[in-house]
């Protein structure tokens, strides 16, 4: 089977723990890792309301499937 470039990465939307998200997933996985992970500023706090150094985005990837987990916080619903 060809390597096929990815077009589209999920993004998985949790309160505050992305984190500990994409650690579960990748522990289940024996094909996974984690990536590049972003952390708020004091940046926009007054809009945000994470504190400075909190865990904004994670990528990590399963199974050669890329995926975002971000903590948006309570205040934004689906």
């Amino acid at each position: 089977m060809k390597n096929k470039i990815q077009k589209i990465t999920t993004n998985l939307w949790f309160d505050t723990q992305a984190e500990e998200a994409a650690k579960f997933y990748t522990s289940i996985f024996e094909n996974s890792k984690i990536g590049r992970i972003t952390r708020y500023g004091n940046e926009g706090n007054h809009i945000h309301g994470m504190p400075e150094g909190s865990v904004m985005t994670v990528e990590f990837e399963l199974e050669g499937q890329a995926f975002v987990a971000l903590n948006g916080g309570p205040q934004y619903k689906f």
